[in-house]
Protein backbone atom coordinates (compact mmCIF):
# COMPACT_ATOMS: atom_id res chain seq x y z
CA UNK A 1 0.00 0.00 0.00
CA UNK A 2 1.37 3.44 -0.81
CA UNK A 3 2.10 5.98 1.89
CA UNK A 4 -1.01 7.92 2.86
CA UNK A 5 -1.80 10.90 5.06
CA UNK A 6 -4.39 11.23 7.79
CA UNK A 7 -4.79 14.36 9.90
CA UNK A 8 -1.48 15.70 8.68
CA UNK A 9 0.55 12.58 9.51
CA UNK A 10 2.03 10.12 7.01
CA UNK A 11 1.52 6.40 7.43
CA UNK A 12 3.12 3.47 5.61
CA UNK A 13 0.14 1.20 6.19
CA UNK A 14 -3.22 1.10 8.01
CA UNK A 15 -1.74 -0.85 10.92
CA UNK A 16 0.38 2.20 11.78
CA UNK A 17 -2.74 4.36 11.80
CA UNK A 18 -4.58 1.88 14.02
CA UNK A 19 -1.68 1.77 16.47
CA UNK A 20 -1.49 5.56 16.48
CA UNK A 21 -5.19 5.82 17.32
CA UNK A 22 -4.98 3.22 20.09
CA UNK A 23 -1.55 4.32 21.34
CA UNK A 24 -1.30 6.00 24.64
CA UNK A 25 -0.65 4.27 27.92
CA UNK A 26 -4.25 4.49 29.06
CA UNK A 27 -6.40 4.40 25.91
CA UNK A 28 -6.71 0.63 25.77
CA UNK A 29 -7.42 0.29 29.52
CA UNK A 30 -10.12 2.96 29.18
CA UNK A 31 -11.69 1.23 26.17
CA UNK A 32 -11.49 -2.12 27.96
CA UNK A 33 -13.49 -0.69 30.86
CA UNK A 34 -16.17 1.14 28.89
CA UNK A 35 -16.86 -1.87 26.66
CA UNK A 36 -19.13 -3.40 29.30
CA UNK A 37 -20.81 -0.44 30.98
CA UNK A 38 -21.07 3.32 31.20
CA UNK A 39 -18.44 4.85 33.48
CA UNK A 40 -18.26 8.18 35.25
CA UNK A 41 -15.00 10.13 35.27
CA UNK A 42 -14.29 9.48 38.95
CA UNK A 43 -14.94 5.76 38.56
CA UNK A 44 -12.45 5.55 35.69
CA UNK A 45 -9.86 7.52 37.68
CA UNK A 46 -10.28 5.26 40.68
CA UNK A 47 -10.27 2.05 38.62
CA UNK A 48 -7.12 2.93 36.67
CA UNK A 49 -5.51 4.34 39.79
CA UNK A 50 -2.08 5.42 38.64
CA UNK A 51 -3.31 7.97 36.10
CA UNK A 52 -3.25 11.71 36.71
CA UNK A 53 -6.35 13.86 36.18
CA UNK A 54 -4.58 15.66 33.34
CA UNK A 55 -3.66 12.43 31.55
CA UNK A 56 -7.12 10.88 32.02
CA UNK A 57 -8.82 14.00 30.65
CA UNK A 58 -6.41 14.07 27.68
CA UNK A 59 -6.88 10.38 26.84
CA UNK A 60 -10.67 10.67 27.15
CA UNK A 61 -10.68 13.74 24.86
CA UNK A 62 -8.61 11.92 22.24
CA UNK A 63 -10.79 8.81 22.36
CA UNK A 64 -13.89 10.99 22.04
CA UNK A 65 -12.35 13.00 19.20
CA UNK A 66 -11.55 9.75 17.36
CA UNK A 67 -15.14 8.58 17.83
CA UNK A 68 -14.26 5.59 20.01
CA UNK A 69 -16.15 6.76 23.09
CA UNK A 70 -19.03 9.12 23.72
CA UNK A 71 -19.29 11.67 26.51
CA UNK A 72 -22.58 12.68 28.07
CA UNK A 73 -22.72 15.69 30.38
CA UNK A 74 -25.68 16.12 32.70
CA UNK A 75 -26.60 19.70 33.66
CA UNK A 76 -26.38 19.32 37.41
CA UNK A 77 -24.20 20.46 40.27
CA UNK A 78 -21.73 18.94 40.77
CA UNK A 79 -21.35 18.08 37.09
CA UNK A 80 -22.08 14.49 36.12
CA UNK A 81 -20.20 13.16 33.09
CA UNK A 82 -20.54 9.64 31.71
CA UNK A 83 -18.41 7.82 29.14
CA UNK A 84 -19.60 4.98 26.95
CA UNK A 85 -18.13 3.04 24.05
CA UNK A 86 -19.36 3.80 20.53
CA UNK A 87 -19.97 1.36 17.70
CA UNK A 88 -16.58 2.38 16.27
CA UNK A 89 -14.97 1.79 19.65
CA UNK A 90 -16.48 -1.70 19.84
CA UNK A 91 -14.55 -2.55 16.68
CA UNK A 92 -11.30 -1.96 18.60
CA UNK A 93 -12.11 -4.50 21.34
CA UNK A 94 -11.10 -7.63 19.34
CA UNK A 95 -7.81 -5.87 18.50
CA UNK A 96 -7.21 -5.12 22.19
CA UNK A 97 -8.07 -8.73 23.07
CA UNK A 98 -5.55 -9.97 20.49
CA UNK A 99 -2.88 -7.64 21.86
CA UNK A 100 -3.62 -8.79 25.42
CA UNK A 101 -3.29 -12.44 24.35
CA UNK A 102 -0.06 -11.70 22.50
CA UNK A 103 1.34 -9.86 25.54
CA UNK A 104 0.39 -12.65 27.94
CA UNK A 105 1.90 -15.32 25.67
CA UNK A 106 5.04 -13.29 25.06
CA UNK A 107 5.47 -12.67 28.80
CA UNK A 108 4.98 -16.36 29.59
CA UNK A 109 7.40 -17.49 26.87
CA UNK A 110 10.00 -14.89 27.84
CA UNK A 111 9.84 -15.31 31.62
CA UNK A 112 8.63 -18.89 31.93
CA UNK A 113 5.88 -17.76 34.30
CA UNK A 114 2.19 -17.32 33.68
CA UNK A 115 0.88 -13.76 33.84
CA UNK A 116 -2.63 -13.40 35.17
CA UNK A 117 -4.69 -10.33 34.47
CA UNK A 118 -7.65 -8.91 36.30
CA UNK A 119 -10.87 -8.41 34.35
CA UNK A 120 -10.32 -4.63 34.21
CA UNK A 121 -6.62 -4.56 33.45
Amino acid sequence: MPIFEFRGKSYNNPAELALDILAGKYKMPILWRVKDKVWRYGELKKSIGRITHKMLAEQLRELESDGLISRKVYPEVPPKVEYDITEEGKKAIPIIEALRDFGENFYENYTGTKHTTSPTS
